[in-house]
């Protein structure tokens, strides 16, 4: 089983696919890791593209992340796409709880990257900026890219609620063959934006971030 994490920064992404990579016995692959290096530098586009295609090379597999640049790579693999799309309320308030803890601890998240209060509240690069500026966007690209893969079964997750409810169920799925993960809510048409949703339009840009 190939499975993919998305969702806007601050939604759980990361989280969820340990705990499914645990569960399921999957290799598990955080795009973040592959893209940045020591002291918050990116790794150029064809090198991230290299480093993602190898590690995307087995059969079995999850992958959390949303960038853009290899996004034909890890969608053409992939089997099953799992979309947080939480309310951005409560995006926004476990970035503040999360940041708060990674700058107090100080804790490494990926080797020489550490958060500061000064990178994530007060520079160009602010996760929150990053979170409020790609929100929307997901909400209007992903339904659009979804059709683009077809073979995915998409699953669009509401909430950490709506999440615990499901997650045993697929669990029960995924070791049973050819089951899928979703049943029948698990398609593109589950993925439609609602009508009263407001969308600013805007570009496309890249769908990754400290």
């Amino acid at each position: 089983m190939r499975i993919i994490i998305l969702g806007t920064t601050g939604s759980g992404k990361t989280t969820l696919a340990q705990k499914l990579s645990k569960e399921l016995d999957l290799p598990h692959i955080e795009l973040d890791a592959l893209h940045w290096n020591p002291n918050w530098v990116e790794t150029d586009k064809e090198t991230f593209r290299e480093k993602v295609a190898k590690s995307l090379s087995g059969d079995r597999w999850i992958v959390d992340g949303n960038y853009s640049r290899s996004r034909d790579i890890v969608w053409e693999k992939g089997e099953v796409a799992i979309w947080l799309d939480y309310p951005l309320r409560r995006i926004l308030l476990h970035l503040l709880k999360r940041t708060y803890r990674n700058c107090r601890t100080q804790q490494e998240l990926w080797p020489g990257c550490k958060e500061s209060i000064r990178l994530q509240l007060f520079s160009k690069n602010s996760i929150f900026l990053w979170a409020l500026k790609s929100y929307w966007k997901k909400r209007r690209l992903f339904p659009e890219k979804f059709k683009e893969y077809p073979h995915l079964e998409v699953i669009r997750v509401h909430s950490p609620r709506e999440l615990a409810l499901k997650y045993d169920r697929w669990l029960e799925a995924a070791n049973t063959p050819d089951a899928g993960m979703g049943g029948e809510e698990a398609n593109c048409e589950n993925a439609h934006i609602a009508e009263d949703d407001e969308l600013p339009r805007e570009e496309e840009g890249e769908l990754g971030s400290p």
